[in-house]
């Protein structure tokens, strides 16, 4: 719509073709050769600039450069059709580059004033003819030269906003993804483990199934609170969860933190997934007796280290710990791990981010 709009602003121009049929129009001496003339350029331009409306890739060589050649060659014997050269000088602003759109301006001009000197058209139809194009290059040409410039800016900006939108949106997917694999990872791992139980000892049936249940609702909870981005995870919450699905897999927990530190919140969201993560692994793969958890400030850095006395080795890191390093990453932190001696996973984030 908005394209067809522009279709019939450009063609609105047209009006301005009557200048030719001035000279024949008031000149008593003028005879039916004059309106042929006028006719045939008419004629001849108004499907070319017609056609480069439609093109506008094509517009140097479907208007410009034929505006400026009929306008040589009619001029001498019309002089309105100098307004040929203010259609070629507005083109140009629109089709080419700013400095070669000048260029043209100054071709134009210097042509005008040639022609105003050499034409055998005779006053006062000369000036009449000639003297306006001159002032008309600069003043449309420089119009339509800065509505180009908007029209590209206003593209530009489109762009980037949609590249912008663009990137929120798959960051904000890469975030969700994450956070559902945290989420349902260590749910997921504690139902298992009670499903479990409740094949080994048939008594504790009823309580398990109780835990199976409150397990399973709050994992829906956190996992709608993750897609609508209203979850903040907390480092007591994810201590207090960790110590119930170890005590379900036959671990021991044992926590040391340093009470003072106060941590802002996107540090203390990270370090909580980040403590989830782990506890998880711990409880699904380690085969370990004990868990060792400690939060506190060492050399200038905030360190969360989790540490277990399982089989430990070197598997390859699966998506948990590769979304850990990213959100530790994205703090400035670091994220080490090593597997010898059980494993223990060290994630250190600079004080002065995390508090």
């Amino acid at each position: 719509m908005n394209g067809s709009r522009g279709h019939v602003s450009n063609l609105v121009h047209l009006v301005y073709l009557v200048f030719p049929a001035f000279q024949p129009l008031f000149d008593p001496d003028a005879g039916w050769p004059d309106w042929l003339l006028v006719a045939g350029i008419i004629g001849t331009f108004v499907p070319l600039y017609v056609l480069a409306m439609r093109r506008p890739a094509w517009s140097r060589w479907l208007c410009t450069v034929p505006a400026t050649v009929i306008g040589v060659a009619a001029t001498p014997f019309n002089a309105g059709a100098a307004v040929l050269f203010v259609y070629a000088a507005a083109v140009a602003a629109v089709s080419e580059s700013r400095r070669t759109a000048l260029r043209w301006f100054a071709g134009l001009t210097l042509l005008v004033s040639v022609l105003t000197v050499v034409s055998p058209v005779p006053m006062p139809w000369r000036l009449w003819g000639l003297i306006p194009p001159l002032v008309f290059i600069w003043i449309i040409g420089l119009t339509r030269l800065e509505d180009a410039d908007r029209e590209r800016d206003a593209a530009e900006l489109r762009l980037r906003n949609a590249r912008i939108e663009h990137l929120a949106a798959v960051s904000e997917r890469e975030r969700i993804a994450r956070d559902l694999h945290d989420l349902l990872g260590h749910s997921l791992t504690a139902v298992v483990m009670r499903a479990q139980l409740i094949g080994v000892d048939p008594a504790r049936a009823r309580t398990e199934a109780a835990e199976i249940e409150r397990t399973a609702r709050e994992a829906l909870t956190e996992v709608r609170a993750a897609v609508s981005g209203w979850r903040q995870a907390s480092l007591d919450e994810e201590l207090d969860a960790a110590r119930t699905a170890l005590v379900g897999a036959g671990v021991r927990l044992l926590v040391r933190r340093d009470d003072d530190l106060v941590l802002v919140g996107s540090t203390e969201h990270a370090l909580a997934l980040a403590l989830r993560e782990a506890v998880t692994n711990v409880a699904r793969h380690a085969g370990a007796r004990t868990c060792r958890v400690d939060i506190g400030a060492h050399d200038g850095e905030l360190r969360l280290v989790i540490a277990d006395d399982g089989v430990g080795g070197q598997a390859a890191e699966g998506n948990g710990l590769a979304g850990m390093r990213e959100r530790v990453t994205a703090l400035g932190g670091r994220v080490l791990r090593a597997g010898t001696a059980g494993t223990t996973v060290t994630i250190a984030v600079p004080l002065r981010v995390a508090t």
